[in-house]
């Protein structure tokens, strides 16, 4: 196995538990590759991961392979795959060789730069380095940040930055929409930062690091617009633009390669079939590594547990029928989460008009990162009105996510038919505001309204991941989905459990008139 990552580790364990003698091979000096500095909680089905912070999606994993016993080697670089399934390894001073019957590539991917004048200056880095400094050394990237690409990588380490106490002066995007998940876009929008979507980064500039940031606006054919420059005063450039699946082992190896544009750019990957198999015999290659999207540690889970099940019913470890069912499952679930509005089909279009359930597309999500009001009404979930505490649900594009569903007691969450098909309140069922929907939602996009328990006021609750955590009592402003203060807020309750693991739900008070519009909360001063 080569990479410890979750596509790695999630074979190893498959195929350990099988019965088979697994070696994991990695360059770095702790396993668990991307995972352990992923903070935020996955989207899925429950049974795969949905709801899990991704650092301890890794801490299950390693868990299970060390009582699996499979052998990890760290600070192992594989220099080369030779014939006959050898490998060489440089483990401290040394050059080792090893063989196997079978070898499992999980190497990953690498981010994307893309030039622009001054990109070599200090402080212009990659959005996973900014990731890495952050949540494994609790080092800031910087203070005053800009953030370049609105892929779902970049708008997830836009919010860590601003969890982490960075300022992110904007969010900046040459296509005309905004690339990742609306969810993840909604999160950042609404404590204020602006998306500047058909806009490109043209210089950094600074004196020996970087002090402004250069845009300029794009036409429909990413064509600079003379005379709409502006600049940022930024010390910090991150670069959240794609990634590249790192082939070169499996060049080595003699696996077939091609080049494919569907990630939007020209990439090269590995020739697999339906089993992660390279068209070397005994040789597979899976994870962000395979795939042509790089849909996340979720799909690259899955793809480990195919290769290794096909290897242990070819060894002879588990029957074809049991192998079967294992890939089945596995295959279906890939099949749900690469659906929606997010798949390869639909990669790149910008001209997206409804959902599959036949909902308007929210214009407004997708230019500028938060769905407009008046756009609330196309939505069931999003513009339900019940007497007491009920819940609104502002998910509103088809993505691969269920939980709500499963958290709710009451089931007063439905998600119809695929794990794409947008979330819905069932209207015959009773809220009693336990918070639970709020807290676990991985789009953070469930809030609850009570309209009716406080004479000319409102009490909307929503979730909250920052700190310190605002205290009963505390006043505020509350926001509207797009970061503008809209009325004067009090904080009623904060309530955090182990069941929420560390997302507080926070109840404010606010006039009753501002109910559909305030979706976050801004301290100001200390409790009343």
């Amino acid at each position: 196995m080569i990479g410890a990552g979750p596509a790695g580790l999630s074979a190893a364990v498959e195929a350990a538990e099988a019965g088979m003698r697994v070696a994991v091979f990695d360059e770095n000096a702790g396993p668990g590759g991307q995972l352990f500095k992923q903070i935020h909680k996955f989207f899925g089905s429950r049974d795969q991961n949905a709801m899990i912070r991704g650092f301890q999606i890794g801490r299950n994993l390693l868990a299970r392979a060390e009582a699996a016993g499979v052998e990890v080697f760290l600070n192992a670089p594989v220099m080369g795959i030779y014939k006959n399934h050898e490998v060489l390894v440089k483990i401290e001073d040394e050059s080792v060789h090893f063989k196997g019957d079978n070898i499992i590539i999980a190497a990953g991917a690498a981010e994307v730069m893309v030039p622009f004048c001054g990109w070599d200056l200090p402080g212009v880095m990659g959005a996973g380095a900014a990731q890495t400094l952050m949540n494994r050394h609790g080092v800031l990237p910087g203070r005053k940040v800009l953030l370049v690409g609105s892929g779902n990588v970049g708008l997830i380490v836009g919010l860590q930055l601003l969890q982490a106490g960075c300022e992110l002066v904007a969010v900046l995007d040459a296509a005309p929409r905004v690339g990742g998940y609306g969810v993840h876009a909604a999160k950042i929008a609404r404590t204020g930062v602006p998306f500047l979507t058909s806009t490109t980064i043209l210089e950094a500039k600074g004196d020996g690091k970087v002090e402004k940031a250069v845009i300029r606006k794009v036409d429909s054919r990413f064509q600079v617009i003379p005379g709409t420059e502006r600049e940022l005063d930024v010390d910090t450039i991150l670069m959240a633009v794609g990634l590249s699946p790192m082939t070169q082992l499996a060049s080595c190896a003699g696996c077939d390669v091609e080049y494919s544009d569907q990630t939007g750019r020209l990439s090269c990957i590995t020739v697999t079939d339906e089993f992660c198999e390279t068209t070397v015999a005994g040789i597979y290659c899976c994870g962000d590594f395979r795939m042509e999207t790089a849909e996340g540690a979720s799909s690259a889970i899955l793809q480990g547990q195919i290769a290794a099940s096909h290897i242990a019913e070819q060894a002879g470890y588990i029957t074809g029928e049991e192998c079967g069912a294992r890939i089945a499952k596995c295959q279906e679930t890939l099949r749900q989460m690469s659906g929606g509005m997010f798949s390869v089909k639909n990669k790149g279009r910008v001209d997206p008009t409804e959902t599959d359930e036949g909902y308007p597309i929210s214009r407004s999500l997708l230019e500028r990162g938060y769905i407009a009001e008046e756009e609330l009404q196309n939505y069931p979930a999003a513009s339900y009105e019940a007497e007491g505490v009920h819940p609104v649900i502002e998910c509103v594009q088809n993505i691969p996510c269920n939980p709500c569903r499963d958290m709710c007691a009451r089931k007063c969450i439905l998600v119809n038919g695929d794990i794409t098909n947008i979330p819905l309140v069932d209207q015959t069922k009773k809220c009693v505001g336990c918070g639970l929907c709020v807290a676990n939602c991985p789009g953070q996009s469930i809030f609850l309204i009570d309209k009716t328990s406080i004479p000319d006021y409102a009490a909307v609750s929503i979730p909250y991941e920052f700190l310190p955590l605002p205290e009963e009592g505390q006043k505020g402003t509350g926001l509207d989905r797009s970061g503008a203060p809209v009325c004067d807020a009090l904080v009623m309750s904060v309530k955090t459990s182990p069941a929420m693991d560390k997302t507080a739900v926070l109840t404010m008070k606010v006039p009753l008139k501002y109910a559909d519009s305030v979706r976050f909360f801004k301290a100001e001063g200390g409790a009343e």
